[in-house]
């Protein structure tokens, strides 16, 4: 059911509640994606505040409602993105629950690693996704490389079925999902495979419980933990990707802060080669590359 809210009320609404977010340490962007979710206004709209003086706004929530989800917001430091089940990563509107990670900014960039770093006949071939989650970086390679055979895996059922929505949503049909964990619904692809890209959870066990509240109560823990010393599943796909790459075939991955040394020296040991750290928007080095030999 549609709203209509005045220019003026909701900008009022607007300011009020960049304050509580200011005051609650919440991110104000945090209220542009919500109201870029569930209304018409885009963002340079909200940036600059120019929707002040319409007549008229349409909304998917009347202001009361919109006011009920940001009290929510608050109360239980659920996310967002979770309160309107969706979330803006690169050209997609995509579906978000608490079943699956919410896609972040800085992960969008593994998408253009993969086009800029990709040695081998790019626009076709076999292109994995492992743990893909909602789906946006399957979404990404099917977008990025449109002649490409794009395969996802999940070992998370309720996570497939939000990724194959958005890939309904999204046009992108093509994409071939499978139930299991990491390589092993994909036998098959042995020797075959182009590329792989993978965020893998990598928060040692231990300092799960100290993220952000919206992190540690909400986000599925099965995404987040990566064991110990949060390289349990990196080391394995380090060990066992390379039965599956062709030769110049790239892996890439994300990582935390911190882990790029540890995570390049395990490449170091397999059958790898141009092994290299690459840096997020902030300069971190957030993700790592290598081929196989």
């Amino acid at each position: 059911m549609r709203s209509h809210i005045s220019g003026r009320e909701l900008h009022q609404w607007y300011r009020q509640t960049k304050q509580t977010a200011i005051a609650n340490a919440i991110a104000v962007d945090e209220i542009d994606w919500l109201l870029q979710a569930v209304t018409d206004l885009n963002s340079l709209s909200l940036r600059l505040e120019m929707f002040q003086n319409q007549a008229q706004i349409t909304s998917t929530k009347s202001l009361s409602e919109l006011t009920e989800l940001w009290q929510q917001r608050l109360r239980e430091r659920l996310p967002v993105q979770y309160l309107v089940e969706t979330v803006f990563w690169r050209r997609f509107k995509l579906k978000v629950t608490p079943s699956v990670l919410i896609p972040r900014p800085e992960t969008e960039l593994i998408i253009e690693l993969a086009k800029k770093y990709s040695i081998v006949d790019s626009d076709g071939g076999h292109w994995v996704d492992l743990g893909t989650g909602s789906g946006a970086i399957a979404l990404g390679l099917a977008d990025l490389f449109p002649q490409a055979t794009i395969h996802a895996v999940d070992i998370s059922l309720e996570a497939l079925k939000v990724a194959r929505e958005n890939a309904i949503n999204c046009n992108l049909t093509d994409i071939c999902f499978y139930q299991g964990s990491w390589w092993n619904p994909l036998s098959f692809l042995r020797g075959r495979v182009t590329g792989v890209i993978a965020n893998p959870p990598y928060i040692p066990t231990v300092e799960i419980d100290n993220l952000q509240p919206e992190v540690a109560r909400h986000e599925p823990r099965i995404a987040l933990d990566g064991g110990n010393d949060g390289l349990r599943h990196i080391r394995y796909l380090i060990e066992v990707t390379p039965q599956y790459l062709i030769s110049g075939g790239i892996l890439l991955l994300e990582i935390m802060v911190g882990q790029a040394g540890k995570v390049i020296k395990l490449l170091q040991r397999e059958e790898y080669t141009g092994v290299r750290s690459c840096l997020d928007f902030n300069g971190i080095e957030r993700f790592v590359i290598a081929y196989r030999r």
